[in-house]
C-alpha cells in the first residue's frame, strides 16, 4: 500500500539567532565585566548612598583612565600571541620625561609629544628584537624592565618634579564639561575596537595570534606587523604616561608599582585571551573600570583595600580557566 508522505522541502537556510545572544556570543566576557560593574554600583549604593556621589564617580570613571589607555596597546600585543611586562616602567620613564621637559623651558606642545614618540622608539626596537631575532617576548621586556627602572632611578635619583606649568596639567582640565583623562579613555577605545573590527591591519593582528602559519601562508607580513604593534603599543604607553604625570601637581621620578601586572590583568579579566587571537579592547577598559569600582566600593563599605589584590587574583584565574575550557571546547 502506497504511503502519501509529504514533499520535503529544501531548507534555505538556518534561523539566525537574536540580537542579543549574537551580542553575548562575541562579547561575553565583556558583557560579564559590564554586568559586574552594573551590580557593584547597585549593591555598593544600597550599603552606602555616598558611592554615587559626583566626585566619586569622577575617580572611577577618570582616575584610572591611564591604565585603560596603557591595557589598549597591551590588548593588541597579547592578541598577537605576545606580551610586555616592562610596560609600567616605560610609563614611568615617559612620565618623567614629560615633566622634565615641561620646567626646562620647553614648550608644552613638546613636553606632551615628546613621550609618544619615545615611547614608540623604545618599543620598535623591542619588537625588531621579537619579530627578527626571534627572541621571546617575556625575555626582552624582562631585560627593558630592569634597564627602565634601573636607568630611571640611576639618572634621576627618585626626585620629585615640582612647579609643573599649568598648561601642562592636561589630565586636570575638562573638556564639554567632562574629565579630560575620561574622554581620551572612551575615544582611544572606540577608536581602537573600530580599527581592529573593521581594517586589514587590524583583523592581522587576530589572525597572527590565532594561527601566525596560517597568517604567513595568507601573504601577512607578520615580522613587520609585530613590529608595528609593539610600536603602537608603545604610543598608547606615551599618551597613558601623559595622563599620569598631569593627573597630580608633582611628579615622581619613579616606577609605579605593580603597574604592568595591573595593565597585564586589565586586558586578560577583560577578555583578551593570554594565548592571542581573540579579545576586544572594550573589554581592557570595561576592566578597568571594574577595577577601580571594586576599589572604591571596599573603601565605602569598610573593607580593607588589600582584599583588591585578591580579589583581581581570582578574577584573573576564573577569566584563564574560561577562556582554556572554551578552547578546549571549540577543538
Amino acid at each position: 500500500m502506497a504511503v502519501n508522505l509529504p514533499p520535503i522541502r529544501p531548507q534555505t537556510g538556518q534561523k539566525r539567532p537574536g540580537l542579543m545572544r549574537r551580542i553575548f556570543s562575541e562579547y561575553g566576557q565583556e558583557c560579564v565585566v559590564l554586568a559586574a560593574i552594573v551590580l557593584l554600583f547597585v549593591v555598593v549604593t544600597l550599603v552606602n548612598p555616598r558611592f554615587i556621589n559626583a566626585n566619586n564617580l569622577v575617580t572611577i570613571f577618570s582616575g584610572n583612565a591611564y591604565i585603560a589607555v596603557a591595557a589598549i596597546g597591551m590588548a593588541m600585543v597579547i592578541m598577537t600571541g605576545n606580551i610586555d611586562v616592562s610596560v609600567g616602567a616605560l610609563i614611568g620613564v615617559l612620565a618623567t620625561v614629560a615633566g622634565t621637559l615641561a620646567v626646562s623651558g620647553y614648550p608644552i606642545w613638546f613636553a606632551l609629544v615628546a613621550p609618544i614618540f619615545v615611547g614608540m622608539a623604545v618599543n620598535t626596537v623591542i619588537g625588531v628584537l621579537v619579530a627578527y631575532a626571534k627572541i621571546p617576548s617575556i625575555v626582552v621586556t624582562l631585560g627593558a624592565l630592569s634597564i627602565l627602572r634601573g636607568g630611571l632611578i640611576s639618572v634621576t635619583g627618585g626626585t620629585w618634579i615640582s612647579d609643573l606649568p599649568p598648561d601642562f596639567l592636561i589630565a586636570q582640565k575638562r573638556l564639554l564639561g567632562l574629565p579630560v583623562p575620561f574622554l581620551f579613555m572612551i575615544v582611544l577605545t572606540i577608536a581602537a575596537f573600530l580599527w581592529m573590527r573593521y581594517s586589514a591591519f587590524g583583523r592581522s593582528i587576530y589572525a597572527i595570534g590565532g594561527n601566525p602559519e596560517a597568517a604567513v601562508a595568507t601573504g601577512i607580513p607578520v615580522e613587520r606587523r609585530l613590529v608595528s604593534v609593539f610600536a603602537i603599543h608603545g604610543a598608547f604607553a606615551g599618551v597613558a604616561a601623559i595622563l599620569f604625570a598631569t593627573q597630580l601637581q608633582v611628579i615622581q621620578s619613579t616606577v609605579p608599582p605593580n603597574l604592568e601586572l595591573t595593565i597585564i590583568t586589565a586586558t586578560v579579566i577583560g577578555g583578551v585571551s593570554i594565548l592571542g587571537g581573540s579579545g576586544t579592547v572594550i573589554g581592557s577598559t570595561l576592566a578597568t573600570i571594574l577595577f577601580a569600582t571594586i576599589g572604591s566600593a571596599l573603601i565605602f563599605i569598610n573593607v580593607s583595600a588589600y582584599w583588591l589584590r585578591a580579589v583581581i587574583g581570582l578574577l584573573i584565574l576564573a577569566t584563564v580557566l574560561a577562556d582554556m575550557l572554551r578552547r578546549h571546547r571549540r577543538t
